[in-house]
């Protein structure tokens, strides 16, 4: 691929960049992961939660930007990737390398400085991300399944940096995101079915958009709001959530349930669109109903 070209303008500079590292993508991890801290913390450190948010940008961008190396050919081939800075020929792959390579560096050391273990974590999750994920993603819809671990451990990992320590607490808000993921890119693998198709990429559980992986999605979306429920009943250690925020999480469980079921029903890709943003709206809402719940507990 073509270097950046001489005529390249600041602001295109400034959006291939934002594009190689995924920022929007990094700022609902950072998000995640300041939410696990917040859970986690006795007494919220305000430079630890910024250490968190820049090394968990620099780690989440690390990983697209190797992502996008490795798959570039096959991003040419698809209309929502082709415009990418590589296969457009806006950036070289060896300009994304060092951009990946100092994140890497700057992400580990970062996420060291609040502890060992948060550093650990982070490494596994762009290990995992990019050297078994990705490689993954042409040969088996089993991609899907490994690539939910790194996508499983920011909201974890807040919690981690706030204790240092991984028990049953940061287990479970694994587990929520964990489950969460399979009917979010489920929903996405069956919106954009046809582009992927273009690229080799297998999405979905059976390969097809058809009734086993509409059952599927649902199944998922079920497990995934009962797993979201289980600090409830007071057997995740210092994570405990209300019954009544217990009752809130449950109401938007079945929002997203609501259109896992639709998808089922019409197996269309405007109902697995709207999945997708039920979807997305749900873990958002959950990670600030589980902060607030805490917080009001405290000041009660």
């Amino acid at each position: 691929m073509s270097s950046t070209g001489v005529h390249t303008s600041a602001p295109s500079i400034l959006s291939d960049f934002k594009e190689i590292t995924k920022m929007r993508l990094a700022v609902s991890v950072v998000f995640s992961s300041v939410a696990g801290y917040f859970l986690g913390a006795e007494v919220i450190d305000f430079v630890t939660v910024l250490l968190l948010s820049v090394g968990g940008y620099f780690m989440v961008g690390a990983s697209n930007a190797y992502n996008q190396i490795i798959e570039r050919d096959l991003d040419a081939l698809m209309d929502r990737t082709k415009n990418r800075p590589i296969p457009a020929g806006r950036m070289s792959v060896t300009t994304a390398f060092l951009i990946a390579s100092i994140f890497t560096v700057l992400g580990l050391v970062v996420l060291y400085i609040i502890n060992p273990k948060t550093a650990m974590f982070g490494a596994i999750s762009i290990f995992i991300y990019v050297s078994v994920y990705t490689p993954l993603k042409t040969k088996t819809p089993l991609s899907v399944f490994v690539g939910a671990i790194p996508g499983a451990i920011p909201f974890m990992l807040g919690w981690v940096a706030a204790t240092g320590e991984f028990s049953i607490e940061p287990g479970t808000l694994f587990m929520v995101q964990f489950f969460w993921q399979f009917p979010h890119f489920w929903a996405i693998g069956w919106w954009l079915f046809d582009d992927y198709k273009k690229g080799g990429f297998f999405m979905l559980p059976t390969g097809n958009r058809d009734k086993g992986t509409a059952i599927q999605v649902v199944l998922y979306t079920v497990w995934t709001i009962s797993v979201s429920l289980i600090p409830v009943f007071g057997v995740t250690g210092d994570l405990y959530l209300t019954p009544v925020s217990g009752v809130i999480i449950l109401i938007l469980g079945l929002g997203m349930l609501y259109y896992a079921v639709k998808l089922f029903r019409e197996k269309t890709a405007h109902a697995a669109k709207k999945l997708m943003f039920a979807s997305v709206s749900y873990i958002t809402l959950l990670q600030i109903v589980y902060v607030l719940d805490k917080f009001i507990r405290q000041w009660l």
